[in-house]
């Protein structure tokens, strides 16, 4: 063994620490911490926005994976650091923990607050530029891995990108351009960026930050693919996009603002007669997708203020138990938008805001405003009391079916649905559980499966859309009961996703239309009852073969039009040679070509379910799977180009 002595102490000096442990900087180095590196360098730009020096951003996803970043805010400082020696631009650009949030004289609140995010796009970089635009002068450097190539100096305007307008042709612009390409030994996923990913959540920055522009263009493509966002409405607007497609309790949504002890808040609701929750939270413009504080005041001011008014009602005398904080935040959308000067976050993902003083203000501020609002609007407060009235009479329902679950489950000493074939390896990191389509589908995979690892849970017939009907009958469903228990983690609020019995959940539907509903549907109810599961990437679907191929004693399996064509073009296509069968169901496998093809960790392909963007996901649901038809009809005229491999 080594001495272990003070040479075995390694000082990783500048931006050395960001290049060996990528993922503590900015989470992961898929196509996730990828994104992350865009959104960093636009929070520099936000936060300009945030002081009121700047109004219009500009991504450019270049070709050969290189982005572009453009503001019109103040420029980065290019002066010489006195203690550092270095221009103030380098500093920034080069060193961790270096800008100008931290004594809150230039910034008096920000998203950035640890002062790594351009430092770290530089040094997970193959090379960076940075222009800065100042008093009719332009400078520049460049960048290698995080290291400087070149002093900070003064260019030619003709070798600068800039955004158009904005007096950037005359030279009488300020602000600032970052431009890079991302280093493909660390992102060996892809370097490759997803420009819908990127707008939503430009588009969600634009709701956050009322008149501000934002365009992304992707010049990828020819002609170039360009979205647009600006919001004069702010968060009423962002309220009024989540609403799209649903029908709403009342036209306008409730605008709630104000400023105490320098904290800043906007809030916008507005109920719809579904029954889904939809709340989003924001502390600088960071998703705080954890809560904290402020949304704590905010749910506890909302129940007081309608139980208050529950009192004063007529409907007391049909409910007289009170509601719950879940009874009046149902079919409610909601958006959360609060400025903090110093706040307190937990986590270095900064998911929940941890500053005490945060809740009280907040609770006061929608208590007070909330109340002189339904003084106002008696319509309004009246249609609100008789949703949740409905709710809470729902919610009793529903814990009352619970309970009864909860005894018959302790009545059978497994407490597991006879469906169920579990597997016998008692760690859920190794155990997979297969949602099959059919008794016969499931009969094959029962069968064929390894049952060490592999557990096998057959549905028969369609199940319930749960985007159309309240928590109670989704826990008594009888088609939705049996993956409740199998998963064993409860659904709803109860849902705990450490407590699920497998890491791999995989939806295994046959390859038609009737395949892909059952896969829809299930979706939903992972979406809107153990969002977790969807969130933690733990859930998947199978790929199952269209085609078998046989040709000289062999088999070949295609898995869509294509690969059974290039098959047929490399057997010779000769009739007496080649038997090709097309498969219309899983049922028509037998329990070896199911594990073979589909089954076998070895040889199958899965598609692993990932949700970029919670908002975005919200919307589509709502709109395919709910009670509203116009705007499916519109989406499915808009789109239907778009299924050309339509199996009906």
């Amino acid at each position: 063994m080594s001495e272990y002595s003070a040479e075995s102490i390694q000082v990783l000096k500048g931006l050395e620490a960001v290049r060996q442990r990528p993922g503590m900087y900015i989470g992961t180095t898929g196509i996730d911490g990828l994104h992350h590196l865009v959104f960093e360098v636009v929070d520099n730009s936000i936060d300009e926005a945030m002081q009121g020096h700047c109004d219009s951003i500009l991504v450019v996803l270049e070709g050969d994976d290189v982005v572009r970043v453009e503001d019109n805010g103040r420029g980065i400082p290019i002066d010489m650091h006195m203690g550092e020696n270095v221009s103030a631009l380098e500093l920034v650009m080069t060193r961790l923990h270096a800008g100008g949030k931290f004594d809150k004289k230039s910034y008096k609140v920000s998203g950035g607050l640890h002062g790594v995010g351009v430092s770290a796009v530089n040094a997970l970089s193959t090379w960076c530029e940075a222009f800065v635009y100042k008093d009719g002068k332009i400078y520049t450097q460049r960048y290698a891995t995080g290291i400087p190539e070149t002093p900070t100096h003064e260019c030619n305007a003709s070798f600068c990108p800039w955004m158009p307008g904005d007096g950037a042709e005359s030279g009488a612009r300020n602000g600032t351009v970052i431009r890079w390409k991302a280093d493909a030994s660390i992102f060996k996923e892809t370097t490759a960026y997803n420009f819908d990913a990127l707008s939503n959540r430009l588009r969600e920055l634009s709701f956050l930050n009322r008149g501000l522009k934002i365009i992304i263009r992707d010049e990828r493509l020819s002609p170039p693919k360009v979205h647009e966002f600006k919001f004069d409405g702010g968060v009423k607007s962002f309220v009024r996009y989540l609403n799209e497609g649903k029908t709403v309790l009342y036209k306008e949504p409730i605008f709630i603002s104000g400023v105490r002890e320098d904290i800043e808040a906007e809030i916008a609701i507005q109920h719809n007669d579904g029954f889904n929750e939809i709340m989003y939270s924001f502390v600088n413009d960071i998703n705080t997708r954890e809560g904290g504080t402020h949304l704590v005041g905010f749910k506890s001011a909302l129940t007081r203020i309608l139980n208050e008014f529950l009192k004063k009602s007529k409907l007391v005398k049909k409910f007289e138990e009170g509601f719950s904080g879940e009874d009046v935040r149902e079919g409610l959308t909601a958006v959360l938008s609060v400025r903090v000067p110093n706040p307190q976050f937990e986590g270095q993902t900064k998911g929940k805001l941890g500053n005490s003083e945060v809740r009280g203000i907040i609770d006061a501020l929608v208590y007070e405003q909330l109340e002189i609002f339904f003084d106002k609007h008696p319509d309004v407060i009246v249609g609100i009391l008789e949703k949740s009235v409905l709710a809470a009479k729902a919610r009793i329902a529903a814990r009352q079916a619970r309970e009864a679950t909860r005894r018959k489950n302790a009545m059978d000493s497994a407490g597991l649905p006879g469906k169920l074939a579990d597997c016998s390896e008692k760690d859920p990191s190794l155990c997979e559980l297969f949602i099959v389509e059919g008794d016969s589908a499931g009969g094959s995979a029962k069968m064929g499966r390894n049952r060490q690892y592999q557990a096998i849970l057959s549905l028969w017939g369609k199940m319930l859309n749960v985007e159309k009907t309240r928590i109670e009958k989704v826990i008594t469903n009888e088609k939705l009961q049996p993956i409740i228990a199998s998963i064993g983690a409860g659904a709803g609020e109860e849902f705990k996703v450490e407590k699920i019995r497998y890491h791999k959940i995989v939806i295994m539907a046959d390859a038609d239309v009737d395949g892909s509903h059952i896969r829809t549907l299930l979706l939903t109810f992972f979406f809107r009852y153990m969002t977790p599961l969807l969130e933690s990437g733990h859930v998947y679907l199978a790929m199952p073969p269209l085609y078998k191929v046989s040709y000289e004693k062999k088999n070949f399996y295609a898995y869509d039009d294509a690969e059974k064509d290039r098959i047929l073009a490399e057997s010779g296509r000769d009739p007496g040679k080649v038997a090709l069968q097309r498969y219309k169901g899983l049922g028509e496998m037998n329990p070896d070509q199911l594990w073979e093809t589909t089954m076998d960790p070895d040889k199958r392909n899965m598609v692993q379910i990932h949700m970029e963007d919670a908002i975005e996901a919200d919307r589509i649901f709502s709109m395919l799977m709910g009670e509203n038809v116009g705007p499916r009809r519109e989406f499915i005229e808009e789109n239907a180009l778009l299924a050309s491999n339509l199996d009906i």
